[in-house]
């Protein structure tokens, strides 16, 4: 008696199946690893045989992008800056003010105690009279 085989003989489906699981990893890789715009600039390459022409394209709108950046950031940091040194001359210009107020209210403390001081002798004087 013999004894049916359990192994099947399939004409290189294991070898099709490889292909397919690469070609699915690849397509995911490309999916992960470039963002949407790239990833049509790539499939456009592939289309176009390769020549390179998209990917220089990319490359100046990606140094465009860049120096637009660059210049906005600087801008910004400028005006902030800016701004800084503004409200640095302001707090100086206030701190002048109420310095100088509380000079002013120090001289007239100063007055107060002086005529306290002579109205009180004026007073103790009368009291040593009477």
């Amino acid at each position: 008696m013999e004894r049916p085989s359990l192994e099947f003989n399939l004409p290189d489906t294991h070898e099709e199946g490889k292909l397919y699981v690469v070609d699915s990893l690849n397509n995911l890789n490309k999916l992960n690893v470039c963002p949407a715009e790239s990833q049509h600039s790539l499939d456009e390459g592939e289309n176009t045989g390769g020549t390179g022409e998209s990917m220089a394209g990319i490359n100046t709108r990606n140094q465009c992008l860049f120096f637009i950046t660059f210049t906005l950031t600087l801008i910004i940091s400028l005006a902030l800056v800016s701004f800084v040194i503004f409200l640095i001359f302001q707090t100086r210009n206030e701190v002048d003010q109420i310095s100088s107020r509380l000079l002013s209210e120090k001289k007239n403390i100063e007055e107060l105690k002086k005529l306290n001081n002579i109205i009180l002798k004026h007073l103790n004087q009368s009291r040593i009279k009477e």
